[in-house]
């Protein structure tokens, strides 16, 4: 059974229609059409698409993505060959994966399983309002921001990532976004306008989701992200899930406290997710000095 639906199934607020249509989706190849998936359900097309959204928090088509790319990265790790992965991962064709192999992994199978070799990277490091900051991204956008202490660390957290991709120094457009970065920290307010490549599974991907809903200077506990998930009594999955967040700020898991409010675990420090919540703070309370004009 997929870890996706253990949880699915362990979650009391998922109906069993909607289970139902989820063992069809990871069971399936190819996907189902909402057709199918509906008439499996019990439900019209329009009824079953409203409640597989506010269930699980994506569309079918999206869920059936997610669900491929994370058996299609795990098979990559585990199986003898390429051939063998994509086989074990449930495809019932190569040609399915290779048609568009972005749309699952952000690049081929191949070279997803030696490591990403070819796969050009551009990184940037500079000073911020929360000390080094590296900004990466693929040809895709960017697909990682992380802060450290010292440049080789962030060199070297970018090469255990990707530990066979073409590695570059940033171009034009990488200054321009990592300046974005720079700036939203110094008065982060609204969200962070970037490109994103974003890669998780299923579950990681609805969390990620919730987060980005958000708002600066706002806050929300572990149980409330689950709650939102259709999952609540998953919260150490969510915890997980938005401890493997490898974009920070972008993705604002700094935005998630304990349930006393207390501040808990952050990737990046504590004294960090405290200086980013009490900057959104400020920047929430301060007024719009464009306001009445």
């Amino acid at each position: 059974m997929n870890a996706a639906t253990s949880e699915l199934n362990a979650t009391s607020s998922v109906e069993e229609p909607i289970l139902r249509a989820c063992r069809l989706i990871e069971q399936s190849d190819p996907s189902p059409s909402l057709d199918e998936l509906a008439a499996a359900a019990g439900m019209s097309r329009y009824r079953f698409y409203r409640m597989f959204i506010r269930a699980l928090g994506v569309t079918p088509k999206a869920y059936s993505l997610a669900l491929r790319r994370e058996r299609l990265q795990k098979s990559l790790q585990n199986a003898p060959g390429v051939a063998e992965a994509v086989f074990d991962a449930g495809f019932g064709s190569g040609s399915r994966v290779y048609e568009k192999p972005e749309a699952l992994l952000g690049m081929t199978p191949g070279a997803y399983r030696k490591g990403a070799p070819g796969v050009q990277i551009r990184s940037a490091i500079a000073n911020s309002a929360l000390g080094l900051l590296m900004v990466a991204a693929s040809g895709k956008g960017v697909c990682m921001i992380e802060f450290g202490e010292t440049r080789s660390e962030l060199r070297a957290n970018l090469r255990r990532r990707f530990p066979e991709a073409d590695l570059e120094p940033g171009d034009d457009k990488l200054d321009r976004w990592l300046q974005r970065v720079i700036d939203y920290l110094r008065m982060p307010s609204g969200s962070l306008d970037l490109p994103l490549d974003i890669q998780g599974t299923a579950f990681q991907q609805q969390v990620w989701q919730v987060l980005q809903s958000v708002p600066a200077g706002e806050t929300v506990t572990y149980a409330q992200v689950a709650q939102q998930v259709g999952k609540p009594t998953a919260v150490r999955a969510v915890a997980r899930a938005i401890a493997s967040n490898r974009l920070a700020v972008a993705i604002p898991c700094h935005r998630v406290v304990g349930s006393d409010g207390q501040l808990r675990g952050y990737r990046w420090g504590l004294e960090r997710k405290k200086q980013l919540l009490d900057r959104e703070n400020q920047a929430s309370a301060r007024p719009d000095k464009r306001k009445g004009r």
